[in-house]
Order: C-alpha cells, then structure tokens, then sequence
C-alpha cells in the first residue's frame, strides 16, 4: 500500500487518543521521535491500511515495550566489554554510512555471523539496542542534517560465506525478524542482497517463507558486490567494505580494521557503547545524601535556656559537625510533644 488517506490518519490519531492510557502514551512519544503521523502511516502501512488492525498492532507494541522495558534498554549495557566483542565479532552489523538523500546505510554480515559467542537473550538485546539508537538518535541527527525528516534507513545484506548451516540460526533469525515486523514496522525503505553463493538459493527457500509479503517485495538482489548499483544512490565512502571490489567482495577482510563497521574499533559502534554507558549515568537514581540524626530526650519542665544548653552539649559529642559547619544549616529540632 503506497498511500494512506488522510481520513484513516485521523482516525487512528482518534484511536489513540481516546483509546490508550497515559503509559501507553509516553511510551509511544520515545517511538514518534516528535513525528506521530508519520509513525501512525507507518503501522497502518503494516496492516494494509486498516485502521482498527493498526491500532491492535500499534497497542500491542506499545504493551510490549513496557513489559520488556525498551524505553530503558539504552541504558543497560552488555557486559563485561569482552562479552560485547564477542557478540559484535558473531552478529555482524554496522553503520557503513549514508545515501545521497540521507538514509542511514546498515550493513549486516549474514553469510559471516556464526551467533555462537553468547546466549540468544545477548544477540537479541544487542538487536533491540541497535534499533533503538537508531531510531532515537542516529535518524533524528539524519533529520537535523538534511533538512528534512529522514524516518528509513536501507540495509546491504552480504551473503559472502553463506553456508547451509546458517539454517541452524533459522530460531534466533526468526525472533529477530518478528520483533522488527511487529514492533519496528516499515523503518527499511529497502534490502540489498550482495555476494551471495549458489547456496542463496537454497537457504532462500527456507527463510523466504518466514517473512511478510510486504518485507519480500523490499527485497533486491544484486550483482556480485553490487557496487555499481549502490553507487547509484550513495557515494564510495559510504559503501560497506564488502560492496568495494578492491576488497573482494568479503566481509572476511579488514575484520580489526576501522573501515570494517562490524568491529567493535569502529566509530559508529563505539559511539553506540559510549552513549549506553553515558545513559546509565543518566538513568541511574541518585541515592539521598545520609546527613544522621540526633534524638535528645529533654525534662518535662526544661526551660528555654536549659533546652539549648543540652542541646549544645550534645552536639558538641560529634566532632565531624565542627568540620562540616555546613551541615548545621538546614537543623531542625522536632517536639515530639507537640
């Protein structure tokens, strides 16, 4: 479906506004980015145009995120480091650059990714967090830079390497693959497949089945490393090392090299880390300053003057208070015979 009438937008705005509670509100704001209609065209797109399988599929997402806590998820690193590498060493993907009008360009090393280096609970938070900077941060600053609102990115799929084992992934792809279609929906203008072997075919049979018509169609494959074709829409600089034929077409070469933005080395995955670091800080509650207490039982009868000397008196047992005369500004004395 390539239009969404207004009339639908509207009603689906109505929907929301009527229909959803306040969580589900200020959760839904961390998805629009500032651009709610945009993000309501994009779930009504999902479902065909269909406003009330748009809004189950838009609440349901919103349920989702809440009870897995993704509106945090950028503030829950992975560690220790060497987990994380070993991670970003096995699920190959990475920021290679952007198109002419803006897109971000993500490159994803499916021939290469062995996804043997943690748990399934590891690669698909690692999945999440990766979308979710993307969406938060990565397309916001396209939009700032462009001058326009940039909502998509385009993906180059490398398949060097593709061997039929990968079918043993075909659980982990799967999960992956229904987070994005269900929650993440219409945020890939386009798929580029690049170096695949004779085996594509086979494993294409397989996996082709799994996913929606409306991703299928997204879908081109190229020629060899596809550099010509890419260079249509992008310039060199911008293109993944494997799409560049000096570099044989491999997702294998440059494998600790800056250039290869599947290493952890490269900038983009190192601003990634850094930013989830920088929102722990953030994030974390800040624990109330423990200033101590002082209880002072005080005679029935004691006059004022005899109130403040015990009072002294027992003040000056703590000698800390005479370093920190700050301390004493903000004391209150409670009668708790009042």
């Amino acid at each position: 479906m390539a239009v969404v009438p207004q009339e639908a937008i509207d009603q689906f705005e109505a929907l929301m506004e009527e229909e959803v509670d306040e969580s589900l509100k200020r959760t839904f704001q961390n998805i629009h980015q500032g651009y709610p209609c945009e993000t309501l065209m994009r779930f009504l797109k999902a479902r065909e145009g269909n406003v009330t399988r748009a809004h189950k599929m838009l609440v349901d997402c919103l349920n989702w995120r809440i009870q897995n806590d993704i509106d945090d998820m950028l503030a829950k690193p992975i560690v220790p480091i060497e987990l994380y590498r070993g991670i970003r060493d096995s699920q190959l993907i990475g920021l290679s650059g952007y198109t002419n009008e803006g897109l971000p360009v993500f490159a994803v090393g499916v021939g290469l990714s062995t996804f043997d280096r943690a748990s399934v609970h590891y690669y698909v938070q690692s999945h999440i967090q990766i979308n979710e900077y993307r969406d938060r941060v990565i397309l916001p600053a396209a939009t700032k830079k462009y001058g326009r609102h940039v909502s998509k990115c385009i993906k180059i799929l490398d398949m060097t390497g593709l061997k039929l084992s990968a079918l043993n992934q075909i659980k982990l792809m799967t999960i992956i693959s229904s987070i994005d279609d269900l929650n993440y929906p219409e945020k890939t203008l386009t798929y580029y497949i690049v170096n695949a072997p004779y085996v594509f075919s086979a494993c294409w049979k397989v996996v082709k089945p799994l996913l929606q018509e409306r991703t299928r169609r997204k879908i081109n494959v190229l020629s060899g490393c596809g550099q010509d074709d890419l260079l249509k829409i992008m310039n060199y600089s911008s293109l993944p090392h494997f799409c560049r034929k000096r570099c044989s077409g491999s997702s294998k070469h440059l494998h600790n090299n800056v250039d290869n933005c599947f290493s952890l080395d490269h900038p983009f995955h190192q601003q990634l880390y850094n930013y989830i670091k920088q929102q722990v800080l953030v994030c974390k509650p800040v624990e109330p300053v423990k200033q101590g207490s002082v209880h002072v039982t005080l005679p029935e009868d004691a006059a004022e003057g005899d109130i403040a000397k015990i009072l002294e008196s027992e003040l000056e047992k703590f000698e800390e208070l005479q370093r920190c005369p700050e301390s004493l500004k903000d004391l209150k004395i409670i009668d708790d015979k009042c």
